[in-house]
C-alpha cells in the first residue's frame, strides 16, 4: 500500500504541474515514469497489465465508434499509405545523415529502415485523446485521423510479424467464422442496460475475444480489441458503452504513460539521438497537411488533422522493445526512441490546444480555391431560409428542436457533425446538416445573408460553445439571440460573460421542467375532481404558457427568447 500511496503522489503531483502550466496531463505522467525510475522505485506489480488493458480499451472505443466505410475513401487509405512511403524514405536519408555526423555508430540498412517505418506512424492514444478532448471523433477530420490510424496499426501489426520472423498461424483462419457468430451472438446486448454488467461485459469483449483470442492465433491483440468494438458498434447502445468505459480507459492509460519512464534512465546520447529525431516531425506534419490539400479538403481540414497525427506511435516503443528482445535491435535504440517517442507527445500536446481558434487563423491565411475545387463533404453549407439553427443533435439539442418546431412553429435546422447521429435522426424528420459549430466558415455563412434569428448551442462540450461563440464575436451575431446550455455551474459564468442572450444550466433547467410538469399533472388531477386546485399566486401564466408551449424563456433577469 506505501509503494502504491508513492506513486500515486508522484503521478498526481506531476499530473498537476502539467495542468498548472496549460500542459496535456498525460505530458506530467511520462515525467512521473521518469521520475519514478530516477529515484529507483520499484515498479509497481501490474502496472504493465494495467497499461496493456488501457491500450486495448482505447482501440475498443476506437471500434466502437468506428464506420468501417471511411478506410475505403482516398483521403484515408491514401494519405496513409502515401505518408508511411514517403516519410520512410526521408527517415532512412536522415538516420543516414545523423549517422555520417557521428550520432552513432555504423547501423544496417535493414535497421534503419525499421527505425525509420515506425517513426512514421502516429500515436493511436495521443491523436484520439485529442480528438477526444475537443469531442471531434465523428468530424470529418476525425474520421480521417481515426482511419489514418487504424491502417497504420494493421502495418504496426505486419512489422511486428515481420520483426518476430512469425507469421500468423493458419489457426487465424477460424476468426473468419468466430467474428460473426460473435457478431450474431451479441447483438441483444444492449438489453443487459446501464450498471455494471454493462461495464463486465465491454471489458470481456476487449479482452477474451478481443486481445486474446488473436494474440493466441498470431495476431495483434490490439487489432482483434478493435475488431470486437467494429462488431458492436452497429448495435444500439454502442455510444452508451463507450462512455461506461470511458473513465476506466483513461485511468488505465496513465499507466502506460507512466510504464514507458520504467524503460530505462537514457544518457546524453540517448538524449541528442532522440531530440534530433523530433525534426522529423514538421516535415511529417507538412506532409499529412499537403497530401489532404491535394485531395481536395480545405486548409482547416487538413490542418487539424496533420496536427493530431504529427507524433510518433507508442508501437515504436513496443516495436523497438521487441527487436530488443529478439537481438536485431540494441538497448540504447530503444532508450533513443522513448525520448523521440515522449519528447513527440510533449509536441503534440502544445500544437494540440482543446480551443482550435488559433489553427483556425492559421488556415485562415493559407491559399484558398472556390467551392466547386474542393471536397463534397467538406464545402459550404447552406443554411436556408432557417430562422432557428441548433448546434449539436445530442438528447439535448433534438428536444430543443422539436420544442422550436413543433410548438413555437420556427423552421429550425439542425446542425451535427456526427454523421451516424444525422443518418439516425433524418428518417424522424429532422432538418439537419452535417457541420462543425467551431469552425469559422460555418458562422460566417449561417449568419451573413441569412434569415436566422436564434442560435442554440447544445453541445455537451464546453470548450466547443466557447469556440462557437468566439466565431460569432469575431464576425458578428447578426442580430440573433444566442442561447447556449452548460453542465456546470462554473459554465454558467463563462458563457454569460462571452456575451450569450440565453444560458441553462443542464441540472438546473431539467429540475425547473421537471417541478413546472408536477404542478401541471396535480392541476389536471384536481381539475378532474371540480378544478379544486386554486390558482399559484404569481405563477399561473408562467406555468400554463410553460405547459402549452408558449412560454417566455428567461434569458438572465431582463432578456427574454423571442415568442413564436
Amino acid at each position: 500500500m506505501t509503494l502504491l500511496a508513492v506513486y500515486l503522489a508522484v503521478v498526481f503531483g506531476c499530473g498537476l504541474v502539467a495542468k498548472l502550466i496549460r500542459l496535456p496531463p498525460l505530458i506530467g505522467f511520462l515525467a512521473a515514469g521518469f521520475i519514478l525510475k530516477a529515484a529507483d522505485v520499484e515498479m509497481l506489480g501490474g502496472l504493465d497489465i494495467m497499461s496493456e488493458v488501457g491500450v486495448t480499451l482505447l482501440l475498443f472505443a476506437i471500434g466502437l465508434q468506428l464506420d468501417l466505410r471511411s478506410l475505403i475513401k482516398k483521403e484515408v487509405w491514401l494519405n496513409a499509405g502515401a505518408d508511411m512511403a514517403v516519410m520512410t524514405g526521408i527517415g532512412i536519408g536522415f538516420l543516414s545523415l545523423m549517422g555520417v555526423l557521428g550520432a552513432f555508430g555504423p547501423q544496417s540498412l535493414t535497421v534503419l529502415a525499421a527505425i525509420a517505418f515506425v517513426l512514421s506512424f502516429s500515436s493511436t492514444i495521443v491523436a484520439v485523446k485529442i480528438l477526444q478532448e475537443r469531442g471531434d471523433e465523428q468530424s470529418l477530420y476525425g474520421r480521417i485521423v481515426i482511419g489514418v490510424l487504424v491502417v497504420q496499426d494493421i502495418g504496426a501489426v505486419v512489422l511486428m510479424s515481420i520483426s518476430r520472423g512469425e507469421a500468423p498461424s493458419l489457426w487465424a483462419l477460424i476468426l473468419v467464422v468466430v467474428v460473426p457468430a460473435l457478431a450474431w451472438a451479441t447483438k441483444y446486448w444492449s438489453r443487459l442496460g446501464h450498471g455494471e454488467m454493462e461495464v463486465l461485459f465491454g471489458l470481456g469483449m476487449a479482452v477474451i475475444p478481443g486481445y486474446l483470442l488473436f494474440t493466441a492465433v498470431g495476431l495483434s491483440g490490439s487489432l482483434g480489441a478493435l475488431v470486437m468494438g467494429v462488431v458492436l458498434a452497429r448495435h444500439s447502445g454502442a455510444e452508451r458503452l463507450s462512455n461506461a468505459l470511458f473513465r476506466i480507459k483513461d485511468l488505465l492509460l496513465v499507466g502506460f504513460f507512466v510504464s514507458i519512464g520504467f524503460h530505462g534512465i537514457p544518457t546524453w546520447e540517448n538524449v541528442v539521438i532522440g531530440l534530433g529525431l523530433l525534426l522529423l516531425l514538421p516535415m511529417q506534419a507538412f506532409l499529412y497537411w499537403g497530401l489532404l490539400w491535394l485531395l481536395g479538403l480545405r486548409n482547416r481540414t487538413s490542418l487539424l488533422a496533420a496536427f493530431a497525427l504529427a507524433n510518433y506511435s507508442e508501437f515504436a516503443l513496443i516495436i523497438a522493445e521487441i527487436g530488443t528482445e529478439d537481438g536485431w535491435l540494441s538497448e540504447e535504440w530503444l532508450l533513443s526512441l522513448v525520448i523521440a517517442v515522449a519528447g513527440s507527445f510533449v509536441i503534440a500536446g502544445l500544437v494540440n490546444p482543446t480551443s482550435v481558434s488559433g489553427i483556425s487563423r492559421l488556415a485562415r491565411r493559407l491559399p484558398t480555391r472556390p467551392p466547386d475545387k474542393i471536397h463534397p463533404e467538406d464545402r459550404p453549407i447552406d443554411v436556408g431560409d432557417a430562422e432557428a439553427v441548433v448546434l449539436g443533435m445530442g438528447r439535448v439539442g433534438s428536444a430543443v428542436y422539436r420544442r422550436l418546431t413543433e410548438e413555437y412553429g420556427y423552421n429550425t435546422l439542425g446542425v451535427e457533425h456526427d454523421p451516424n447521429r444525422i443518418r439516425a435522426l433524418v428518417p424522424q424528420g429532422f432538418q439537419i446538416i452535417e457541420g462543425d459549430a467551431t469552425d469559422c466558415d460555418f458562422w460566417t455563412r449561417v449568419v451573413t445573408g441569412s434569415g436566422v434569428k436564434m442560435i442554440v448551442l447544445a453541445m455537451p462540450a464546453q470548450y466547443a460553445n466557447i469556440e462557437a461563440l468566439r466565431e460569432l464575436q469575431r464576425i458578428g451575431d447578426g442580430g440573433a439571440v444566442v442561447a447556449s446550455v452548460a453542465l456546470y455551474r462554473e459554465d454558467v459564468a463563462e458563457l454569460t460573460e462571452l456575451g450569450t442572450d440565453v444560458v441553462i444550466h443542464l441540472y438546473a433547467g431539467a429540475g425547473e421542467a421537471l417541478a413546472d410538469r408536477a404542478v401541471e399533472a396535480v392541476r389536471a388531477r384536481d381539475n378532474d375532481d371540480d378544478d379544486r386546485l386554486p390558482p399559484v399566486e404569481g405563477k399561473p401564466d408562467r406555468f400554463d404558457r410553460h405547459m402549452l408551449g408558449t412560454r417566455e424563456t428567461r434569458v438572465r433577469d431582463d432578456t427574454r427568447l423571442p415568442d413564436g
